[in-house]
């Protein structure tokens, strides 16, 4: 009688803790099950088309998650928790890198979550308002997922082929955040407000304000001699597959 091999799996918090997902959403549990890494998943580490392509840390997220979701639905914030559980199921806690010249080692069993208001998160509901200071613009918004991610990479792609000098991330991100302006949700609006009315002190307000309600993960450490506010841990290959030796 054959017998099936069950997995050890790990429940993994999010730091949404499900608030932004619809109800009828796996996600809006506020966490979900993600499996050990196996050597199967360092063949998708190592695969050359997904590294060509920028899609190796996605497929190898997919391929760890046991909870049925739709990938394309998470949160930034969260993917990133998931990202630092994935490495953490895989290789260990202690991460080690080279910081100006010397190792430094992490430990990311005690990353913590960015202290946001909560009380600003209506369960259920991606979307917020906000009023442009300088002007009195009223919008709505919402907080990015990794089909926006896709969607918005996708598009600067295109443009930057169109136009080799194109450097038009921020607009299209914003075109993708913002969901209406003055109430009106037509798409040729959002975009013709953030290209031509949209000013720069508004638009840093907004992301200013974004910062205080997006649930993430705190991905700073604070090295010797460092910044007051700390420095960002680099994620790079190693940080998946310590052993590349790259």
């Amino acid at each position: 009688m054959e017998q099936k091999q069950k997995f050890p799996t790990e429940m993994v918090e999010l730091p949404s803790k499900g608030l932004l997902y619809p109800k009828d959403s796996a996600l809006a549990e506020g966490k979900i099950e993600m499996k050990y890494m196996t050597a199967r998943e360092e063949d998708i580490l190592t695969n050359q088309n997904y590294i060509q392509q920028g899609t190796v840390i996605d497929k190898l997220l997919q391929s760890l998650i046991v909870t049925p979701i739709n990938y394309a639905d998470l949160l930034v914030g969260d993917k990133n928790a998931i990202l630092i559980a994935s490495r953490v199921l895989g290789y260990g806690k202690d991460y080690e890198f080279d910081y100006k010249g010397e190792k430094e080692t992490v430990d990311l069993s005690e990353i913590k979550n960015k202290d946001i208001d909560y009380s600003l998160l209506e369960k259920g509901k991606n979307e917020f308002t906000f009023t442009t200071p300088s002007t009195g613009t009223d919008i709505t918004f919402k907080l990015l997922t990794h089909g926006d991610e896709t969607s918005i990479n996708q598009e600067v792609k295109g443009l930057k082929k169109l136009h080799k000098d194109s450097s038009a991330e921020l607009s299209t991100r914003l075109k993708r955040m913002i969901t209406s302006v003055e109430g009106n949700p037509e798409t040729k609006v959002i975009r013709d407000f953030v290209d031509n009315f949209l000013l720069a002190r508004d638009s840093r307000a907004l992301r200013e304000y974004i910062k205080t309600i997006q649930p993430d993960v705190d991905l700073r450490f604070f090295p010797e001699d460092g910044p007051e506010g700390g420095v960002d841990i680099p994620i790079g290959v190693t940080f998946l597959w310590p052993d590349a030796g790259v």
